[in-house]
């Protein structure tokens, strides 16, 4: 292995609302990576268990970490810093690209990237904003603050789920974006996460200039947070069968709610399908299930659910993500998944 000192490696950072569509936008990149670079993805979630991570498969040139549990700008930028240090002189990789939760404010993570500990080390490429045009038609997100300053801050914007928009919202969408300043140095519409990689290859500099730095809730939940201690490498303690495991937090006024089952629980899927489309449509729903047609990806944003195959994974997993007022019942939630399962189990011990 090189012993090379690591110098102005490209560090390209995707932020987004939720459900906009960055992991899908990260795995069409992946699929047109030069062959002779080694890249390190690392994705943060805001809820608890890490199912983006377990959405990519393993290869030796794409090293995947997820930092699960909270915002990467606040709640775990400390843990972000020395995560970083490791996976850079562990992977010694040729580009570096960031997925920050959909709640993430970009300014607490571009402190961290652009600090003491990574002159010269790191090298920030433009920041690229991903925005489902439909989004804007929602006054909730709209009037956001995360949600306007991930785009202020943006060196450039994907209008993502274009095939799904109309004609007037992407007019909209690009309407709002130009009204911005500084001008953004590019504006594409993106369909099925399909973002060339040349834009990456051929991106330059973040300018520091661009949006406002100041987010009163990220701040307040970053000083909290500055004792708390993350182990890296720490695994959960795995689900017994038919006995799920639970998970649950709340910050920026959003909760997550999340279950791990054990791999031998294996769910019909025509029932599970069912009874996840009935959730509140105003839920971010994320999974990766073994079902009775094989382990599926199921990912829900803005109403809009798509289901894809997956490898076989060590747990199935399910995460829902919204406002607290949106939540429905925990017990009733559990329940209805449960019977979901071939087994039809009356088992459904979980913490």
């Amino acid at each position: 292995m090189s012993t090379a000192p690591l110098a102005a490696i490209p560090v390209h950072l995707f932020t987004g609302f939720l459900g906009s569509g960055k992991s899908t936008l990260i795995h069409r990149l992946i699929e047109q990576k030069p062959a002779d670079e080694r890249w390190v993805v690392v994705i943060n979630e805001f809820g608890q268990i890490g199912i983006d991570q377990a959405m990519f498969e393993v290869r030796d040139d794409v090293v995947v970490k997820g930092l699960p549990g909270g915002c990467l700008c606040c709640q775990l930028a400390f843990v972000l810093q020395a995560t970083l240090v490791n996976l850079l002189h562990r992977h010694r990789p040729d580009r570096l690209i960031i997925e920050p939760s959909g709640l993430g404010h970009p300014a607490g993570l571009l402190d961290v990237l652009q600090g003491e500990a990574f002159i010269g080390v790191l090298e920030l490429r433009d920041v690229v904003a991903l925005l489902d045009p439909a989004r804007l038609e929602d006054s909730r997100a709209r009037e956001h603050e995360t949600f306007s300053d991930q785009l202020a801050m943006a060196d450039a914007v994907a209008l993502t789920m274009s095939d799904r928009a109309t004609s007037g919202q992407l007019a909209g969408a690009r309407h709002h974006v130009d009204a911005m300043w500084p001008p953004k140095k590019w504006v594409a519409e993106i369909a099925h996460g399909e973002l060339p990689v040349s834009l990456l290859l051929e991106s330059g500099q973040h300018r520091k200039e661009a949006g406002p730095r100041v987010s009163g809730g990220h701040d307040a939940l970053r000083d909290s947070a500055r004792q708390v201690v993350v182990l890296d490498g720490f695994d959960a303690a795995a689900p017994q069968p038919g006995q799920p495991l639970q998970e649950s937090g709340m910050a920026l006024g959003y909760l997550t709610l999340s279950w791990r089952w054990h791999c031998e629980d294996v769910f019909d899927l025509d029932r599970l399908t069912q009874v996840l489309d009935r959730l509140p449509s105003q839920l971010r729903v994320k999974g990766v299930l073994h079902t009775d047609a094989g382990w599926k990806l199921y990912n829900r944003g803005d109403g809009a659910a798509s289901l894809a195959a997956s490898a076989w994974r060590k747990d199935s997993r399910l995460e829902l993500i919204a406002e607290s007022e949106f939540m429905p019942s925990v017990e009733d939630t559990l329940t209805a998944l449960q019977a979901c399962r071939r087994q039809g189990r009356k088992d459904a011990a979980w913490r």
